[in-house]
């Protein structure tokens, strides 16, 4: 069938149907030309912003395990806890020493106390003062050294009780109950789901007009869209992909999204001019797309056009109009009325 048998079908089409409801005019849209800005679709991947493994500071036995993979951590909860016996005893070893230590800068005091009560009244020599004062310095060493032990041997016994750093997700074990365990030995695996953020792979050729616009639009698979902070560009391209990393945090209360997860990332890159026209002013038959044009006698003529993206409510026309033609905005309202009684025109 010709392309004329087909438009004249979709003439009678829209003639043969009478809408008794349809009284008034029918409403108009002047096409205009306007800005189209194009758009990057991509994959991104939701991932958390504080995923962290904690490691071993001090050697020893994992005694207690409290948490297991996929629990729910409360930050400073205790998440390892290694025997601790030797570094109980160093512990009260370095107390005992601090004791000492204290104990003998008291003496000390009251020895260079006498002294120099004794060398005012000139009753000993110069050398005794000296030698109180020396005594004195001395003992204030021991006690800061003692005090340095005591520190050092408090930290190596809380080495033996990992904690979470923050609130999150085990999501890894390393290690397991009885393991012996040395400094630097991954023990822990975990991540926050209070903090995310969006990562995507934009292509080396749209990453300069992606730093300009640094806009983004991130959506769900439903299609609702998600708030983003301020964008991040890696200063360096993937040598394998050619691509440049986008980071974006993100920000949603209802706390249903986590790390891994799959969004669409829309980047716009390219702006050129368009004509728009309302999606409803189109008329479709199959792959048939036609619009009611006024001509100078405010007559409607049906007109084939092709069409490009669409923008909400609005279409691209790629062929067949011209901006400032005049056009039916609703012709289903008013098909075979009085109003539209159109004449065939093919596509300009």
């Amino acid at each position: 069938m010709s392309f004329i048998h087909v438009l004249a079908l979709l003439c009678l089409a829209f003639t043969s149907t009478y809408l008794a409801a349809a009284q008034d005019s029918p409403q108009t849209f002047v096409v205009q030309r306007q800005i189209l800005e194009d758009h990057l679709l991509l994959d991104g991947i939701i991932e958390a912003v504080q995923q962290s493994t904690v490691s071993a500071q001090t050697s020893g036995r994992v005694t207690a395990l409290p948490f297991d993979v996929d629990d729910s951590v409360p930050a400073g909860a205790l998440i390892v806890q290694l025997e601790d016996s030797e570094q109980q005893a160093r512990f009260s070893q370095a107390q005992a020493g601090l004791a000492e230590a204290r104990a003998g800068l008291t003496d000390a005091r009251q020895q260079f106390s006498r002294v120099q009560s004794l060398h005012e009244r000139k009753l000993v020599a110069n050398q005794a003062l000296d030698q109180a004062r020396n005594q004195l310095n001395a003992s204030q060493a021991r006690l800061a050294r003692a005090e340095a032990a005591m520190a050092e041997a408090q930290q190596q016994l809380d080495y033996t009780r990992i904690t979470a750093p923050y609130g999150g997700i085990l999501i890894e074990r390393h290690v397991e109950l009885g393991e012996s365990v040395n400094p630097g030995q991954p023990l822990l695996t975990g991540l926050s789901l209070e903090h995310l953020r969006v990562v995507v792979d934009l292509p080396q050729q749209y990453a300069g007009l992606a730093r300009e616009q640094r806009r983004a639009r991130v959506t769900l698979p439903d299609g609702s869209e998600l708030e983003t902070g301020e964008m991040t560009f890696y200063p360096y391209a993937d040598p394998a992909t050619h691509t440049f990393r986008l980071r974006m945090p993100l920000t949603e209360p209802d706390g249903q999204l986590y790390p891994g997860m799959l969004v669409k990332v829309s980047v716009p890159v390219e702006t050129r001019e368009a004509l728009w026209i309302p999606a409803d002013a189109i008329l479709h038959r199959s792959e048939l797309r036609a619009v009611f044009v006024l001509d100078a006698n405010d007559h409607p003529r049906l007109r084939q056009i092709r069409t490009g993206v669409r923008n909400g409510d609005q279409v691209e026309v790629l062929a067949g109009l011209k901006a400032g033609e005049r056009i039916v905005a609703n012709p289903l309202d008013f098909s075979g009325t009085a109003e539209l009684h159109p004449s065939r025109e093919t596509a300009q």
